[in-house]
């Protein structure tokens, strides 16, 4: 399964970690998609993906999941009996051309604020991932919560 990372596995080392059978193969956008913040966690609004504008794109990491580590992964990522998240197919554009890998989108409601330390996770694990400069610049300059 391709499986592509817009949050904190993103970071090659902790995905990894995560699912250490499942190896990093391109990075790339999702053309036509939007990271955004929905529901509430605990430590504020939660990372999510939502279809928008053709102009807007989302800066991701593909990796080729063993189906030993989607388990763990789906666990992980709340996408299973929790049913937090969810799993859907999207296109990414590579320098190795169109992909279609699967992504977890938050199954809530869109809107809510994250926190400065769920920005500073995502904005460095896209920066770990080889994301550029003014993706980066733009995902820390959000707005957020201070604090937990």
């Amino acid at each position: 399964m391709l499986y592509a990372a817009y949050g904190s596995n993103l970071d090659p080392a902790q995905m990894s970690g995560r699912c250490p059978h499942s190896p990093l193969r391109w990075t790339g956008w999702i053309p036509g998609w939007r990271l955004t913040f929905g529901g509430d966690g605990f430590d504020g609004a939660l990372p999510t993906l939502v279809e928008a504008h053709e102009a807007e794109h989302v800066f991701v990491a593909v990796y080729d999941v063993t189906s030993a580590d989607e388990s763990t992964l789906d666990q992980w990522e709340s996408a299973d009996a929790s049913g937090l998240y969810k799993k859907v197919r999207v296109r990414v554009e590579t320098l190795d051309g169109i992909k279609t890998a699967w992504v977890y989108v938050l199954d809530d409601f869109e809107g809510g604020m994250p926190s400065a330390r769920t920005l500073g996770i995502l904005a460095d694990a896209a920066q770990s991932a080889g994301a550029p400069e003014d993706y980066l610049t733009e995902l820390r300059g959000r707005p957020c919560r201070s604090g937990w």
